[in-house]
């Protein structure tokens, strides 16, 4: 019996030692950004049809070795300014792009309840969006601009819309212009259009179609970014802008404040990258090559501490 009794001893020692030498637990995450350097991905909401800033790529193929789940777009199944943006920022921190294409309004809600990471979508800047996401340095700047159908002669300036019928993307600058409610930091904002119609769609690419139809058949006038436009009427879409851009807004990655782990960290190591971005010429280099001008030095000049988000 009482070597029966060492030889368990001897057991329960041996067990206990290689327990004590065999891996120890992946600590949890502690904030969002550790999160999605232990995951290797990103997770990114941004618009499937938006161009071009973005739009979903036809008959692309997924690399058979992605991280992406099935329910996500992988960067081959993406293009555009905003998508090569958000896969350099994946590429410099070291892990995979991965896209999402919730509605936009639930994207500036806030609420994310995790399902993505971040949001690269040009998007605007606003206090009243301060109040439920943390935003990154801009990574450009953008005018808007409003267009009318090419056969139209009755307006000649924006003030000529006021109480006309007007589309725009749902929840955007767009429509904060068009009620007149829009507040872009640093810059004063004049409504030349009053009472308007207002027209709301899913994607200002569906507002744009609609105005293509004919003058005045669904729409008298569209709210849009000038390059969307410009690049509609590249496509050969019936329409043209009409007089000068209304206002000029500050397009910037954004992060939910009410994420499961502190996004803090994520949102300042984006910007960190952005700025690099900026420095190293990436970004100048996009957007000539998707704009033609540079929409990005402007963006680098803003500042971005002013603001003073992670005090409030």
């Amino acid at each position: 019996m009482k070597r029966l009794s060492v030889i368990l001893t001897l057991l329960v020692i041996v067990v206990l030692l290689i327990a004590a030498c065999g891996p120890k637990p992946t600590p949890e995450p502690e904030d969002k950004l550790a999160e999605v350097l232990a995951r290797g991905v990103l997770i990114i909401s941004t618009d499937p049809a938006y161009p071009p800033q973005s739009e979903l790529v036809e008959g692309a193929e997924r690399p058979a070795d992605t991280k992406c789940t099935s329910d996500q777009h992988t960067a081959s199944e993406f293009r555009g300014f905003d998508i090569e943006v958000a896969k350099e920022i994946a590429r410099r921190l070291g892990v995979e792009p991965c896209f999402v294409t919730p509605n936009w309004d639930l994207i500036v809600a806030g609420g994310w309840s995790d399902r993505w990471d971040i949001s690269i979508g040009s998007m605007t800047i606003t206090p009243n969006r301060m109040e439920k996401l943390y935003f990154s340095q801009p990574y450009y700047t953008t005018p808007a601009a409003f267009f009318v159908h090419q056969d139209n002669t009755t307006f000649t300036q924006p003030s000529d819309l006021s109480g006309k019928r007007i589309g725009f993307g749902v929840g955007t600058t767009y429509e904060y212009y068009l009620e007149g409610t829009l507040e872009i930091p640093g810059e004063e904002i004049e409504f030349v259009v009053q009472d308007p119609v207002i027209k709301p769609y899913d994607t200002d690419l569906f507002a744009l179609e609609d105005l293509a139809l004919g003058d005045g058949v669904r729409l008298d006038a569209v709210l849009t970014a000038q390059p969307t436009g410009a690049g509609a009427i590249a496509d050969g879409m019936p329409i043209k802008q009409l007089g000068d851009p209304v206002f000029f807004e500050y397009l910037a990655a954004a992060v939910d404040k009410a994420a499961g782990k502190d996004p803090i960290p994520l949102i300042q190591r984006v910007s960190e990258i952005i700025n690099e971005m900026h420095q190293d010429g990436t970004l100048l280099q996009l957007s000539q090559e998707y704009y033609g001008l540079d929409l990005t030095s402007a963006a680098a000049e803003f500042d971005l501490d002013a603001l003073g988000q992670f005090n409030q």
